[in-house]
């Protein structure tokens, strides 16, 4: 399997169980930063390699009227200050091939949302960057097909490609994970990122619902099945969330949580060998 580089962080093979965690968008500066603390502290409190996650522009919200966050400006200012400060890598989603090159200037990590993980000219310009690429895989793409993305990406010779399983579309407003994503994308050679609180939601409405009690089974059942890393976001208080209030991960809960994630994790890679 490859393994990717992010600063100091390898991701694949052997390597430890990655997290990438934070708010879904950036909802203020005060918070992004509270929130990026919390959670780097609690990275050192628990030893387990930590990306912060968070989004400057949610441009697939289902309502015109929803919260979108700060922009592309002002939203980079907000996270290059995080990356600085807490010395994090820093992972967020562009959603235009325009904003490839001024992202990829701040945070380490370009994503690549699911509902535009065919769009070729998105692909091709956050490979051009260099920088290390997670595609999410469409709802409505099999695990199979994924190596379709990998290709437009290796084509600008990157090959910083993680791949990120955020369930599938199961008839009107629901999501299902199948377990056997995990092994059937990693055997393309990169390493498989599970997106736990997207793989919770239940779509349709004007505003997406989820089911965030779910998080913890979909979570301990994709570490067991072998994936690379576990995606969550995390919010302090859910209820008041801008973004995804009904799949957001309660930071208060995620101490326990994350504990029984990295046993298992490590039990796991040791019963592989």
């Amino acid at each position: 399997m490859t393994v990717v580089r992010i600063n100091k962080i390898s991701v694949g093979g052997r390597h430890p169980l990655i997290f990438i965690l934070g708010p879904c968008v950036i909802e203020n500066r005060d918070h992004c930063l509270k929130m990026a603390e919390r959670l780097k502290t609690l990275s050192e409190t628990q030893k387990f390699p930590f990306i912060f996650k968070s989004s400057y522009d949610k441009a697939n919200r289902t309502s015109v009227d929803s919260f979108r966050g700060p922009g592309l400006d002002e939203g980079l200012k907000i996270l290059q200050e995080v990356q600085t400060q807490f010395q994090v890598p820093v992972l967020t989603d562009i959603h235009e091939p325009s904003h490839a090159k001024p992202a990829a200037e701040v945070v380490d990590v370009l994503q690549i949302p699911a509902f535009l993980c065919r769009q070729t000219d998105l692909l091709i310009a956050a490979g051009q960057t260099g920088k290390p690429v997670n595609i999410k895989k469409g709802q409505f793409v099999s695990p199979f097909d994924m190596i379709h993305p990998i290709r437009k990406i290796e084509s600008t010779g990157n090959h910083g490609i993680l791949l990120t399983e955020r369930g599938a579309c199961f008839g009107y407003g629901n999501l299902v994970t199948d377990a056997r994503s995990i092994p059937i994308m990693q055997r393309t050679g990169y390493p498989v990122i599970f997106d736990a609180t997207h793989s919770a939601q239940i779509p349709g409405g004007t505003v997406t619902g989820g089911d965030r009690k779910y998080i913890p089974t979909l979570t301990k059942a994709m570490v067991a099945a072998g994936c690379d890393g576990i995606f969550m976001e995390i919010h302090d208080k859910v209820d008041e969330a801008k973004s995804d209030r009904a799949t957001q991960f309660p930071l208060d809960e995620l101490p326990d949580l994350l504990h029984k994630l990295i046993e298992m994790s490590v039990l796991v890679r040791k019963e592989s060998l």
